[in-house]
């Protein structure tokens, strides 16, 4: 008898829980060998925003992927925290004064309300160089290192990760004239949150060892799931509350930004997430029993409450 989808998802929570603590030890563990070089400031403000309370999707995305196409998920732990290194700067960046200016990250004081701007900008700097510092010493062979590398560089570049937040902040500006149009809103949320879900998935499958055909299987996945969880994070800012969500709600409409919610309401919103999560699924169809585990996390990505 086929097991049913709820007791996957009870499963899938199960090793989420086990996993996470897997991760947090070693980020732990590589934050801990920066030597005394690394200034006492600068090293607590990196542990303080990385260490933090967190899902660990992306780091979780990597794990999984590996597991799918049949490679080990304890090979590939370096590259599932290097994309956590660069998705947390990515954070302490976002929250700063000049960008999104929050206050609250994950519940608690962001990084720059904790120490200061500078120690926040250097914080994040650091945590940049220390992702590709990490792929490129202790991901193997070689070649796969440097594939690693630069996908990921990709991905938290001007074309993706920075070029969407650059895009979001001029939408921001000129909301006006931009209010309606969905296809920049699409092109902000595909960079600026879905290209790090996307090559999450990647490295995952790179380093686990994946064939070709697994590569393309999964990157259409990553690209659906990642779309779908910005589009479910916008709705969140509508629907949700603070306590929740670990961060102040209601910020993106008062600052008029480009969200799904204000330019297709939330029904259509919430319709275009499940469609996409739908394509999520399809697409790695083919990778049999073993993407089951994906399978329910897109589920949870389309039914998360925070």
């Amino acid at each position: 008898m086929q097991e049913s989808a709820r007791n996957r998802f009870e499963k899938l929570q199960t090793r989420w829980e086990l996993l996470r603590c897997t991760i947090d030890t070693n980020l732990a563990q590589y934050t801990s060998k920066l030597s005394s070089d690394c200034p006492a400031q600068l090293k607590e403000a990196i542990e303080y925003s990385l260490l933090a309370p967190g899902k660990r999707l992306r780091p979780l995305l990597v794990l999984l992927t590996a597991e799918a196409v049949g490679g080990d998920p304890q090979k590939v732990i370096p590259a599932a925290c290097a994309v956590e290194f660069i998705h947390c700067y990515s954070l302490i960046h976002d929250d700063l004064p000049a960008m999104d200016d929050d206050d609250l990250r994950r519940g608690m004081p962001t990084c720059h309300k904790k120490f200061d701007e500078a120690t926040a900008i250097l914080a994040g700097d650091a945590l940049q160089a220390m992702a590709f510092q990490l792929l490129a010493s202790e991901v193997r062979p070689g070649g796969i290192a440097a594939i690693c590398c630069a996908l990921l560089a990709a991905a938290a570049g001007p074309e993706a990760l920075v070029g969407g937040q650059m895009d979001d902040l001029l939408a921001e500006k000129k909301k006006e004239k931009l209010a309606s149009d969905g296809d920049l809103l699409q092109a902000i949320h595909r960079r600026k949150t879905g290209a790090m879900i996307e090559v999450s998935v990647q490295l995952g499958a790179l380093v686990g060892a994946g064939s070709t055909k697994h590569l393309e299987l999964v990157r259409q996945y990553g690209e659906s799931i990642g779309l779908a969880f910005q589009i479910v994070d916008d709705i969140l800012d509508v629907e949700s509350d603070a306590s929740t969500l670990g961060k102040k709600t209601g910020k993106d409409s008062a600052k008029g930004k480009l969200t799904y919610p204000g330019v297709f309401g939330l029904e259509k919103s919430r319709d275009r997430a499940a469609e996409l999560i739908e394509t999520a699924t399809a697409s790695i169809e083919g990778l049999g029993e073993a993407a089951l585990p994906l399978m329910d996390l897109a589920r949870f990505v389309l039914d998360r409450s925070h």
